[in-house]
């Protein structure tokens, strides 16, 4: 048997993705970066985020990226045919990812106990949004949701008394995304357990919620509440736990980071700004007392940065070695010389939209590095070429002519 040419380390590894919208897909696009045959099942009018984001020709630039290294097959699963199809394609996978409310896909015939019986040492990945069990178990749920009850929008907010608008939102869909990654990692684990750990071949199951991998994220939250009784509050720009960290404004309207919150860092930004004074004074002599008075302190350092522009503040600070950045857009991210030599800025040609900018492949594995091979395709691009692979020719014609795929 020839083996298959390497995208990555993941090359051999087959997964079925029973996806939609964001948490799932971006589970799989990790996977098909690292070189995972990914196989996304999509309903006739496609997956939702096809209709996301701004469009070129009603072709949607996320997708591009979103939907990329994934072989789509069109398959009309409220069907009674289509679980069939499905469950011989999961006859020759490795993995199934899916985000449907808890029990759906038992509905459509596609119960776990079903998809095992067609491969009986097949991983299964459930991403919800408040898992598979539990009071919450049938409510419905978005990343938002999992951003707000997991304790992130809380802290992400407005520092508390500067502003009466709505709790800020993170610019991208977090949640969804963090439960995405956990779902990578689990289905890795598991495949490792299952392959290489005893090598029991035993099918595993991965249950992944929104809420709980936001709720993992959130540090010392609970045992601040846990232990003192403390209910972590925003603090906006700045690191509750650290100072000084946060953005400054310049004299051109920008704005810099600047994380500068060990003592010898402090000493070096003091010196900078011409105020050598302040790691002697008790107000700023440690991480501790620095936090406590931390507006006074971004006051004064504010009150240099707004003198200078934004590159000579990024300039001078990098000079000094201390941490610091310009707030970066897309503009800046696309033409910024370390992302472009680590190539995680790159453009790829697509046949619905010509040249597009894609973020590169994380992790980077030297060794074996992932691989774009495509861009997202268009709606069942692959349909023939997957279903080929388990059908004859004229029954896949049979399965279009009646609307299954």
């Amino acid at each position: 048997m020839t083996e298959p040419a390497r995208h990555g380390p993941l090359t051999g590894l087959r997964v079925v993705e029973i996806g939609h919208f964001v948490a799932a897909p971006f589970c799989t696009r990790i996977l098909g970066d690292l070189g995972a045959d990914i196989i996304k099942i999509e309903p006739p009018e496609g997956d939702p985020v096809r209709q996301w984001g701004e469009q070129i020709d009603g072709n949607s630039l996320w997708w591009s990226m979103h939907g990329r290294n994934k072989r789509s097959v069109t398959l009309n699963l409220k069907q009674p045919r289509a679980a069939d199809i499905v469950l011989k394609l999961v006859e020759k996978s490795d993995v199934v990812v899916e985000n449907f409310r808890p029990g759906q896909l038992a509905r459509l015939g596609l119960g776990d106990e079903v998809l095992r019986r067609a491969r009986p040492d097949l991983v299964i990945a459930h991403i919800s949004g408040y898992g598979q069990d539990g009071p919450y178990r049938d409510r419905a749920a978005f990343g938002v949701i999992g951003e707000a009850i997991g304790g992130l929008r809380h802290l992400s907010d407005h520092a508390p008394g500067t502003s009466d608008l709505p709790p800020v939102r993170v610019g991208v869909s977090i949640g969804d995304s963090l439960a995405g990654l956990y779902a990578a990692f689990g289905i890795v684990s598991a495949v490792w357990q299952r392959d290489r750990v005893g090598g029991d071949r035993k099918g595993r199951t991965a249950d992944v919620a929104l809420t709980e991998t936001v709720l993992s994220m959130m540090e010392g939250m609970l045992p601040e509440y846990g232990a003192l009784g403390k209910i972590r509050q925003p603090t906006g720009s700045r690191i509750p736990t650290a100072a000084p960290s946060s953005a400054y404004p310049s004299a051109d309207g920008r704005w810099i980071l600047i994380a500068a919150n060990s003592t010898p860092l402090f000493a070096r930004l003091c010196a900078l700004i011409g105020r050598p004074d302040l790691p002697d004074d008790p107000k700023f002599s440690d991480n501790r007392s620095r936090v406590a008075n931390v507006q006074e302190l971004d006051s004064i350092i504010s009150t240099w940065t707004r003198q200078l522009p934004v590159a000579d503040i990024e300039r001078r600070l990098n000079e000094a070695d201390i941490p610091c950045t310009q707030v970066y857009t897309a503009a800046e991210c696309a033409r910024d010389p370390q992302f472009l030599h680590r190539g995680m800025v790159r453009t790829v040609e697509d046949g619905l939209l010509g040249q597009v900018l894609h973020g590169g492949v994380v992790p980077h594995i030297p060794d074996d590095p992932g691989a774009i091979r495509w861009p997202g395709p268009a709606i069942g691009e692959h349909t023939d070429a997957v279903l080929g692979e388990i059908l004859p020719a004229e029954q896949i014609a049979m399965l279009r002519r009646e609307g299954v795929i």
